[in-house]
C-alpha cells in the first residue's frame, strides 16, 4: 500500500501525471480521503483543491506550512507500506516543514534528482548539504535524463553533457550512493502528459528497466532501514 504526497504546492504537477485531473478531495468522518490511481496506491495534492489547473497558488511561507501539516495530520490514508513525499526543486519552506512534521515518524530517507550537467548539479549539492544538516538519510541519487538511446540504432547520445563527471562523479566526492541511471525515453514525457503508466506503455525500455532496478535499490534500503530499527528498540 502506497500514499503518494505532493507537497509542491506552487506547482503541483501530481494530477496530471497520475492521470487524475478533475478528481476532488471527499471529507469523511475521518478526514479527507485521498484519490486513488489503483486500490493500493492513494494521491493527495493541492493540485485537487484549485478550482482549474491554470489557478495560480501564490502563498507565503506559513500558509504553505499549514496545508502541509493538514495533509499530513488530517488524510486518512489507512494502513500503508509506503508514504512518498515529493517536493518541489530547492531547500526552502517545503522541505523544512516535512522533515520537522514527519520527524518523530524515522523517515526512512530521501531520494535526489539530478540531471549530469555541472549546472544541476550545483543546486543538488546544496541539497546533499541540507540532507546533513537537517540529519535526513540521503537513501541515493538518481541521474534523470542520462544519455539518449536511439531506438532504432541503439547508439547513446548525451544530451546533456556530464561535463564535471555527473552524478556518478558527484557521488563518489560526497559519499553518497548513486542509485540508478534513467536515460532519456520520449515516451516518459508522453506517458506523463496523458497521465499513463510509462511501465506499461514501455515495458521493454531500457529506461523502465532502469526504473525497476532503481525502486529494488530504495525497497532494499527501506527493508534494511528498518531491521537497524528494530533491533535498536
Amino acid at each position: 500500500q502506497v500514499a503518494l504526497l505532493d507537497i509542491d504546492i506552487c506547482g503541483p504537477s501530481i494530477p496530471k501525471m497520475m492521470g487524475l485531473e478533475g478528481e476532488q478531495v471527499h471529507q469523511s468522518g475521518s478526514g479527507w480521503s485521498p484519490v486513488y490511481v489503483e486500490d493500493n496506491l492513494g494521491v493527495m495534492s493541492v493540485g485537487f483543491l484549485l478550482s482549474s489547473p491554470d489557478d495560480a497558488v501564490i502563498w507565503r511561507g506559513p500558509k504553505k506550512n499549514g496545508l502541509i501539516k493538514q495533509f499530513l495530520r488530517d488524510v486518512d490514508w489507512g494502513e500503508i507500506d509506503y508514504l512518498v513525499v515529493d517536493t518541489p526543486p530547492g531547500t526552502s519552506d517545503e522541505h523544512l516543514s516535512v522533515v520537522q512534521y514527519l520527524g518523530a515518524a524515522h523517515i526512512d530517507g530521501a531520494v535526489i534528482i539530478t540531471t549530469p550537467q555541472e549546472v544541476s548539479l550545483q543546486d543538488v549539492r546544496k541539497e546533499i548539504n541540507f540532507c546533513h544538516k537537517v540529519k535526513l538519510p540521503i537513501i541515493g541519487v538518481v541521474e534523470n535524463m542520462s544519455g539518449f538511446i536511439c531506438p532504432k540504432c541503439k547508439n547513446e547520445s548525451q544530451i546533456f553533457p556530464p561535463t564535471t563527471g555527473g552524478a556518478e562523479k558527484m557521488c563518489q566526492d560526497l559519499n553518497v550512493t548513486l542509485l540508478g541511471k534513467v536515460p532519456l525515453d520520449p515516451q516518459i514525457g508522453k506517458s506523463c502528459d496523458q497521465g499513463q503508466s510509462f511501465f506499461s506503455e514501455a515495458p521493454e525500455s531500457p529506461a523502465t528497466l532502469s526504473y525497476r532496478s532503481i525502486i529494488q535499490r530504495i525497497q532494499e534500503y527501506c527493508d534494511q532501514h528498518h531491521l537497524r530499527e528494530d533491533k535498536t528498540v
